[in-house]
């Protein structure tokens, strides 16, 4: 299901993840991702779907369950909606890669990963 680069980086990097399909689309769990200490808690779930197509159709947003927050109560943009998945609803994080942004036969979940981590730092307190 998904390239040889994303299992051995999930294996090494994601400890517990789990990779399903639902409706077509890959679906990887990690569960309790650390999160930094601005937000509510110190972990969540984080589930990535990878549509068909994926690698070369790059990645899409990103949920967690239970939702997450800053300590301070500021709203964080973009991420009020709940959807239901794997049947949990989840808090989506709305963010999208700008055209170019992904590089196919590059980028891998890796690189996702990071862009999710620079999102939540950004999103903390005192980010940019």
């Amino acid at each position: 299901m998904l390239p040889s680069h994303d299992i051995e980086y999930l294996n090494a990097k994601a400890t517990g993840h789990q990779v399903t399909s639902e409706g077509g689309v890959i679906c990887v769990v990690v569960p309790n991702y650390a999160l930094p200490p601005e937000f509510d808690r110190e972990a969540s779930d984080l589930l990535i779907r990878l549509a068909p197509g994926y690698p070369d159709v790059p990645p899409d947003m990103w949920w967690f369950h239970p939702p997450v927050r800053r300590k301070d109560g500021v709203e964080i943009p973009a991420t009020q909606a709940q959807e239901g998945h794997l049947g949990r609803q989840w808090q989506r994080w709305s963010r999208h890669f700008t055209a170019g942004q992904w590089r196919s036969g590059i980028d891998s979940l890796q690189s996702y990963f990071a862009l999710i981590r620079n999102e939540l730092l950004k999103a903390a307190p005192g980010g940019s």
